[in-house]
């Protein structure tokens, strides 16, 4: 199942791409009598396996929902998270080609993480399909971008054993980790230079956990004005999704909707000779197998 989050007519909903186009949940759902809350992404996500279960019989019966049945073209879609309760939680070089051309660039030795590296971005960094990415020449000079696999968990939980993880995953979705490389080097941290609001594109939809499978084969990319810049294959990655749950929730409870950005590959600007970084009217586009496109556009403000 592929769920989006959506405005239509001045309200927020949560919904599923069908065949015909968007099925609104919550009016599907209270014709049909289901009494599990389908208001929004994460009242869905919060009911586990009973919301999931409405929503496979919504979908079984969408060809007859009625008024419940929009078209594509008259939505809005959102974030499918549009506002997260807590910070994005994101693993920081986790792909070995982009610790190396990083290393290179910095000119500095090569060191792989002997564990995941973890940071968060801010709550306001998230927006939706087609949003626009500020950029503020007052902040910096030097964003950038990092197309990457976002996990959203489903059942909560602490101290989740990597064999566990997976029953803890709710679905897939694609983040693009806008980076401000200049003001990341300043403060000799990660979350400033990564937490500007607009700075955490994430969507289409978010796919279902049942449908995408094993998340190892996908392969993501992400072009700038039609141009390849980055291209691997989840597999890739030096910290599978097991091992990352298992290490972020370590003494640390996850919560049900909290979303898990787990890495970008190579092809970074900072590190392209020359640093090719993101400048006003570019147009980034992220992909991922099974899950779709993410489109958004800078503008300098």
């Amino acid at each position: 199942m592929q769920f989006i989050s959506f405005r239509y007519k001045d309200q927020i909903a949560a919904g599923l791409i069908v065949r015909e186009g968007v099925l609104h949940l919550a009016v599907a759902g209270k014709a049909a009598g289901e009494t599990v809350d389908l208001s929004s992404m994460l009242a869905i996500i919060r009911g586990d396996a009973q919301a999931l279960a409405a929503c496979e019989r919504l979908v079984a019966g969408a060809a007859h929902s009625g008024d419940a049945l929009l078209p594509i073209a008259q939505v809005q879609k959102l974030a499918p998270i549009p506002q997260p309760v807590r910070n994005v939680f994101c693993v920081g070089r986790n792909y070995v080609d982009h610790v190396k051309e990083g290393a290179a660039a910095m000119r500095a030795d090569l060191k792989l993480p002997l564990v995941p590296q973890f940071f968060t971005k801010a709550t306001l960094a998230v927006i939706g399909p087609g949003a626009d990415v500020r950029l503020d020449r007052k902040l910096t000079q030097k964003l950038d971008y990092e197309v990457e696999l976002a996990v959203v968990i489903g059942r909560g939980g602490r101290d989740i054993a990597a064999s566990e993880a997976y029953a803890h995953i709710f679905g897939y979705s694609i983040a693009n980790d806008v980076t401000a490389r200049d003001l990341q080097r300043r403060h000799e941290q990660w979350f400033k230079g990564k937490s500007l609001d607009t700075t955490l594109p994430l969507g289409p939809c978010i796919v279902s956990s049942e449908e995408i499978g094993d998340p190892k084969v996908l392969e993501l990319s992400l072009s700038v004005n039609g141009q390849e810049r980055q291209r691997a294959r989840v597999e890739q990655m030096i910290f599978d999704i097991p091992t990352i749950i298992a290490s972020l929730s370590a003494g640390l409870t996850l919560l049900p909707g909290d979303i898990i950005a787990t890495g970008t590959p190579s092809g970074v600007g900072f590190a392209m000779t020359p640093p090719q970084y993101l400048h006003d009217g570019d147009e980034m586009l992220a992909r991922i197998d099974r899950i779709g496109e993410l489109r958004n556009r800078v503008v300098e403000v």
